[in-house]
């Protein structure tokens, strides 16, 4: 199967694989930090690394949206559930929207996927560069390179009347990068299908993203207690 086939087919999983997360109370806690910090005064929000949008339900009811992702299959899917939302194919290292927004945010630890310190501090500029005086990002990290186990398989399962999905994987590394190569096993009433989906992404440590988002012109503070797999929150508000 090619890739982009493959992504595409992945795509539609997608929202049943996530199912475990509480967007609504993820969202919700969003919104009460926006609301807390932000200084700006207006309600434009930017969803950086959206995927399908799931946060977007929940925060559109506050915000005007934009979700920006380099994976055209995903954002198919946003588009069609979020038709009000305004969606744009780019790269979080690289794109320049041409406007600026009260509020940023980059979830589901997806700043990992800059990979490399070069490109974090390229998409925390971006992002910055996209920011209202006085507007909030708020950047939830993955692990950090200590808190990364090696060798450690991996697994989740979805138990859905017509549709089962396993996704397994051990965790692998190459440096400063965590390998996480996604078996999926797909049962549908059309039969079972084998998907595999490899991604690399940045173990920074913290901080790093600290500095990298002081020296992007952003005052910085780091919440302990973030979403459910805990690994805390960043809130910059831009100077």
């Amino acid at each position: 199967m090619g890739n982009e086939k493959m992504y595409m087919e992945l795509a539609g999983y997608y929202d049943a694989s996530v199912s475990w997360k509480d967007y609504r109370a993820e969202c919700a806690l969003v919104h009460t930090l926006i609301r807390k910090h932000k200084k700006s005064t207006g309600r434009d929000l930017l969803d950086v690394a959206c995927g399908t949008g799931n946060h977007i339900k929940y925060l559109q009811k506050h915000y005007r949206v934009t979700g920006i992702d380099k994976n055209a299959g995903v954002l198919k899917i946003a588009g069609d559930k979020f038709p009000e939302a305004e969606f744009v194919c780019a790269d979080m290292t690289s794109f320049n929207l041409n406007r600026t927004f009260d509020a940023a945010i980059c979830l589901y630890a997806s700043i990992a996927y800059a990979r490399s310190h070069s490109n974090l501090l390229k998409t925390i500029s971006n992002i910055s560069d996209h920011l209202k005086k006085g507007g909030v990002t708020i950047i939830e990290p993955f692990l950090a390179k200590d808190e990364y186990v090696e060798n450690k398989p991996c697994a989740s399962f979805i138990d859905e009347p017509g549709l089962k999905i396993a996704r397994m994987n051990v965790n692998r590394r190459h440096g400063d990068v965590a390998i996480l190569d996604f078996h999926f096993l797909v049962a549908t009433n059309a039969g079972v299908k084998h998907l595999r989906d490899r991604h690399e992404v940045g173990l920074f440590d913290r901080h790093k993203i600290r500095q990298a988002m002081e020296n992007s012109g952003l005052h910085t503070t780091f919440i302990e207690s973030g979403f459910q797999n805990d690994c805390g929150l960043f809130l910059g508000v831009k100077q």
